[in-house]
């Protein structure tokens, strides 16, 4: 059977190959830095926004990670209330919801605190408030005391794809884990994130949970890094988008004898993917700020402001009659009346061709 890497003797001293990262990791330095400039100059409205969506993001993502998934209105009216940014329409929320909300703030909001065993105890508890997962009790709050495998099958077809430490070494190697997140050692911050995730999945040292809480960890490295309570990407989002990627580098690199090299440069191809799509969804937003403020004084009906606003959140296809009428749920009649009035005002305007494909699109500013 293959050899675990935190069965190697130089566990957990890892190496990579500099000169298959610098590049990249520089690359991610440069968007960091380029989308602090650009939040710092957008307004405190548009800054408020882009935080909630990126950690609505980051929470449902991280938990459809793992297979769960949880409700993205009451993750966003969660996170809303408790970081009193006022949006409609609120939801309720339930108990879990609110607890992995928690956990999530915690972890970047408190990035300068220490991390200790009862801070992740309580996120682990968060996690799990009722003490149970799906549906059977497991031990909450704690390290586990139990033998530990990831194993995939039917009941004897069963396929082991990890077995982590035993119990009995779970306590030492957190405290070595612990010391080492908290001390200032001499490495990049965001490979430091990078490493954090991944020696934390192997470690595996909860019942369950642990992918959750280690891209935690990741996030509240990353909120060092940047120096900022402000999380204004989601990596969740992109490992999502790449999960069997992910699954299928942990479990590679789970064997490897120390070099890490793969992981680390897919996940610095993650965090620059999580850069690039909040800077394109920024630049959306300040498109559509830009485009309201221009137009302040006309005055459009509702249905022309909801179609308006999906076409700015990105409507994919062309906008046509047909598709007006279902957006804004009215007759062809009226999406038509709606359509001219635009053109009209020198806000829409048709594109090329015609019949029942005529299509229209936002017209650009002159001047």
């Amino acid at each position: 059977m293959a050899t675990y890497i935190y069965e190697q003797k130089s566990w957990p001293a890892f190496r990579w190959n500099d000169e298959d990262i610098c590049s990249l990791l520089s690359e991610v330095h440069r968007l960091r830095g380029y989308l602090a400039g650009r939040m710092q100059a957008v307004g405190f409205k548009t800054q408020r926004i882009s935080l909630l969506q990126a950690l609505t993001l980051d929470v449902v993502r991280s938990s459809e990670i793992e297979g769960e998934t949880i409700d993205f209105a009451q993750v966003r009216s969660s996170i809303a209330r408790k970081l009193k940014i006022d949006i409609e329409p609120r939801v309720r929320s339930t108990r879990s919801v609110d607890g992995i909300v928690e956990m999530s703030l915690d972890a970047a909001r408190h990035h300068t605190a220490p991390l200790t065993h009862t801070r992740l105890f309580a996120w682990h508890a968060l996690l799990f408030p009722t003490g149970r997962s799906n549906g059977m009790m497991i031990e909450t709050g704690m390290y586990r005391t139990q033998e530990m495998q990831i194993v995939s099958g039917s009941y004897g077809r069963e396929r082991v794809h990890y077995t982590a430490p035993p119990p009995g070494a779970v306590q030492a190697e957190m405290e070595a884990f612990v010391a080492w997140f908290n001390s200032d050692v001499q490495i990049d911050p965001v490979l430091k994130a990078a490493i954090a995730h991944f020696r934390f999945i192997i470690i595996h040292p909860f019942d369950d949970g642990n992918g959750r809480i280690a891209r935690a960890l990741t996030e509240m490295l990353m909120a060092r890094a940047d120096g900022s309570t402000e999380r204004f990407y989601s990596l969740s989002d992109q490992i999502m988008a790449d999960r069997k990627q992910y699954y299928r580098l942990l479990q590679s690199v789970q064997h490897s004898t120390g070099d890490i090299t793969d992981w680390l440069v897919w996940h610095l191809q993650i965090v620059q993917r999580a850069l690039l799509a909040s800077i394109k969804t920024l630049d959306v937003a300040m498109d559509r700020s830009a485009f309201w403020q221009r137009y302040d004084s006309v005055d459009f009906n509702n249905r022309q402001r909801q179609v308006l606003n999906k076409v700015f959140d990105g409507l994919e296809g062309k906008l046509t009659t047909s598709r007006w009428a279902r957006i804004a749920k009215c007759s062809q009649d009226s999406a038509l009346r709606d359509i001219k009035d635009l053109i009209d005002k020198g806000i829409l305007k048709q594109q090329a061709g015609g019949g029942r494909s005529t299509s229209y699109v936002v017209n650009e500013p002159t001047g």
